[in-house]
C-alpha cells in the first residue's frame, strides 16, 4: 500500500498521512519535538498531543526522529501493538529512507559502517550510563542529484557543491545519519550540532533556508496486525520544495 498526502489537513495543527484503528502516521514538521523533554522547557507543541488530540484517543511513539528532522513519524493507538512495533524496529524489519542535502559531490553509492560512540545530553542523560561502549552504526547512501553553485562559501574554492541524498539507515544510534555524514565530511545543511556552520548560513542567507535538510520520507513495514505491507510517504515542506525547484530537483527527489 503506496499512502501520500499532498496537502495538510487544514482541520488540524499536523499533517496525518496514514490512520487505521491501530496506527497512525503524521509528517512530522522540523522543528516539533516528538513528546515533552526536559531539555526544551519552553516549548509547547509536541507531535504525540497533537496527535493524540487529532484522532481523539492516547498514542504511543515506537521510535523517534530529531527535532529539527521531519517527515514520517508512526505512533501506535495500544500499547500492544506499541510493542510490535518495536519489537519490528527493533529486529531491523522496518526500513527507513530519508532525503538530505550534503555539502559537496557523493559518489553515486555507497555504505559507511562507523561505530558511534554515546553522546549523552545534559540533562536528558543526567544519569545515562556514560561508558558505554561504542555501538555499531551502518549508513547506505545513494546520490540522486549534484549542483555546483558560483558561490565561493570556503575560502579554498571559487563555487560550491552540493549533493541530493537518499540515505537508508541499517541501525538507529542517535543523531547517527547527521553524524556519518559529518566523518565523511558530507556534512547535512542546517545541522548546527553536526554540521558545517558556513554551508549553513548560506543556505538561510541565500535561500532563506532556515532548517536543517533532512526528511524522513517514507517508512516501509508490515502492518503488525494484518500482515499486509504497509509505505507511508511523507511530503516536502515549502522550504525543501523552494530549493529543490530552485536546483532543479524535483524529479529526483520524487523517484
Amino acid at each position: 500500500m503506496d499512502i501520500e498526502s499532498e496537502t495538510a489537513n487544514q482541520a488540524n495543527p499536523i499533517e496525518i498521512i496514514y490512520e487505521d484503528e491501530h496506527l497512525v502516521a503524521i509528517n512530522k514538521e522540523a522543528g516539533l519535538l516528538v513528546h515533552r523533554s526536559w531539555l526544551d522547557k519552553g516549548e509547547t507543541r509536541f507531535a504525540m498531543q497533537l496527535t493524540r488530540d487529532a484522532v481523539g484517543c492516547h498514542v504511543f511513539p515506537v521510535h523517534r526522529l530529531d527535532k529539527p528532522t521531519s517527515g514520517v513519524l508512526l505512533f501506535a493507538k495500544s500499547p500492544a501493538v506499541a510493542r510490535s512495533l518495536t519489537e519490528a524496529f527493533t529486529a531491523h524489519e522496518v526500513t527507513k529512507q530519508y532525503l538530505a542535502v550534503v555539502r559537496g559531490f557523493m559518489s553515486e553509492q555507497g555504505s559507511v559502517d562507523y561505530a558511534l560512540s554515546f553522546k549523552p545530553d545534559a540533562i536528558a542523560d543526567k544519569f545515562a550510563n556514560l561508558d558505554k561502549p561504542a555501538q555499531e552504526a551502518v549508513t547506505h547512501w545513494q546520490s540522486l542529484a549534484q549542483i555546483e553553485l558560483p558561490f565561493a562559501v570556503s575560502k579554498k574554492h571559487d563555487t560550491s557543491r552540493y549533493s541530493l541524498m537518499r540515505l537508508t539507515p541499517e541501525t538507529g544510534r542517535k543523531h547517527q545519519l547527521r553524524r556519518h555524514m559529518r566523518h565523511l565530511f558530507h556534512h547535512i545543511v542546517g545541522d548546527t550540532s553536526h554540521g558545517d556552520i558556513r554551508h549553513t548560513r548560506f543556505f538561510r542567507t541565500q535561500y532563506d533556508c532556515t532548517r536543517m535538510l533532512l526528511h524522513a520520507q517514507t517508512l516501509a513495514l508490515s502492518h503488525p496486525v494484518t500482515g499486509e505491507p504497509l509505505l507511508l510517504k511523507a511530503g516536502l515542506d515549502d522550504q525543501w520544495m523552494r530549493i529543490m525547484e530552485e536546483f532543479g530537483w524535483v524529479s529526483s527527489a520524487e523517484d
